[in-house]
């Protein structure tokens, strides 16, 4: 459903969330501690930081942090950040009739697939970064990001 890219961008997000400092972190160090390459979780944090999502400074100080607080910070900005919403907006076999307003047919699995796609829309738009850290500080530390 996520691609890896957006995966990745959540897990980075979150990693910072845990990190709870004002103090920016290197990008080696973040793709180490989460097995991550380095060239392309630049490249994701990259897009987060345009996006408002993170803040990147550069220099040997440098680095990435939150870009605002982590409760402003939903998984589904995330998602439109790196995926775009069209898994939410198209159609689950790629049939045009279902995107269209004016259509009177739909695809034979739309009727049982809408309720699950607005679930998870509304997970998505529910679920802060901020609840993601917490659940993962509750854990124990048991949980690998």
């Amino acid at each position: 459903m996520l691609s890896n890219t957006c995966k990745y961008g959540i897990r980075a997000i979150i990693y910072l969330a845990l990190e709870n400092s004002d103090k920016k972190v290197g990008i080696k160090q973040i793709a180490e501690d989460l097995d991550i390459p380095s060239p392309f979780l630049s490249k994701i944090l990259q897009v987060l930081a345009k996006n408002k999502i993170l803040t990147s400074t550069k220099g040997p100080h440098g680095g990435f942090g939150l870009g605002k607080s982590a409760e402003e910070i939903s998984l589904m900005d995330v998602v439109k950040v790196i995926d775009g919403m069209d898994f939410f907006e198209t159609c689950l076999i790629g049939l045009k009739s279902c995107t269209d307003p004016d259509a009177s047919v739909r695809c034979p699995i739309h009727n049982q697939y809408e309720p699950i796609r607005q679930e998870t829309r509304q997970l998505f738009e529910n679920t802060s970064i901020a609840k993601l850290a917490d659940s993962i500080k509750l854990s124990g530390g048991e949980i690998r990001i």
